[in-house]
């Protein structure tokens, strides 16, 4: 397979079969993120992805269940260059049960309902969101590019396609000004979407990124860890999704939990409680990353 570097998934794609079927991320303007700033967003030509696919199925048809396509947000591109790719897919691998991918609020409200219909009769299950933030004026300040409403209206055009989601949100994206405004909006925003999957994440300011330069410009400032924890409980008493899978295990975060909600809500809180109180032994630094 020809894989462009960097090359990114969700850490629960490990065992996934990754198929590049796009450059960078056709949006590339969120000020935290410096995943794709060295790419130029483009379609790879559909010959080269169905290439790879072909590639990966000789060397492993019978064990690949599931597919993530890759880059930054590939449901961007149109109906006519996903079909083929999703159609052989199906093809090429005959245990498939899950293909997923990065999507943003964007281009989901660009696309049809129709659209999306035919998407997911393809095989296109799941799709991986990152609002980061349910506050408004936060995320305006990151650049995410939709507000809080748009990213529920786009929630609702995956499910009545449907597709299930997996919500990320960010820790300190709010900086300490916006600490609580942030954290909360975001557990009603996770309410509001009602994601199957749901997980927080903590803001690591990377160099390079215009947050990186707002921070030395003293423009920004990440809540320390107490704060953080804080924020993690604050999204916690807010986010009432039905029914989904909670996880903060990501390698970015100082507290690794899970469970599942509304279950397993007051087992969650009691142990932020204890990390907040220092009873609870936290990720070091040096086992902390992206």
């Amino acid at each position: 397979m020809r894989y462009h570097e960097p090359l990114f998934r969700p850490p629960s794609e490990a065992d996934s079969f990754i198929l590049q079927a796009t450059l960078g991320c056709s949006w590339n303007a969120c000020t935290y993120c410096g995943m794709y700033r060295n790419k130029c967003y483009q379609v790879r030509p559909t010959e080269e992805v169905l290439s790879d696919i072909a590639e990966a199925a000789a060397q492993m048809a019978p064990d690949v269940r599931h597919v993530f396509v890759a880059d930054g947000d590939p449901l961007a591109m149109s109906l006519d260059q996903w079909e083929p790719i999703l159609a052989a897919l199906q093809a090429a691998f005959p245990r498939l049960r899950r293909v997923s991918t990065y999507a943003t609020a964007r281009n989901l409200l660009e696309k049809l309902p129709a659209e999306l219909k035919r998407l997911r009769e393809m095989g296109l299950s799941l799709l991986y969101i990152g609002p980061e933030s349910g506050d408004d004026l936060t995320l305006q300040r990151i650049a995410k590019g939709a507000n809080a409403a748009d990213h529920v209206e786009a929630a609702r055009k995956a499910k009545e396609a449907g597709m299930e989601q997996s919500l990320m949100f960010l820790l300190g994206a709010g900086g300490r000004e916006r600490s609580e405004e942030h954290a909360r909006a975001s557990g009603r925003l996770a309410t509001a979407m009602d994601p199957r999957f749901l997980s927080t994440l903590t803001l690591t300011v990377v160099p390079g990124t215009p947050i990186f330069h707002l921070a030395n410009q003293g423009r920004f400032e990440l809540p320390d860890v107490y704060g953080l924890l804080t924020e993690l409980r604050w999204f916690m008493e807010e986010a009432h999704p039905s029914a989904a899978i909670f996880r903060s295990n990501h390698a970015s975060n100082y507290l690794p939990i899970g469970g599942r909600l509304p279950r397993d809500r007051e087992a969650i809180l009691a142990t932020i409680d204890q990390a907040l109180a220092g009873e609870v032994r936290l990720r070091p630094e040096w086992r902390r990353g992206l």
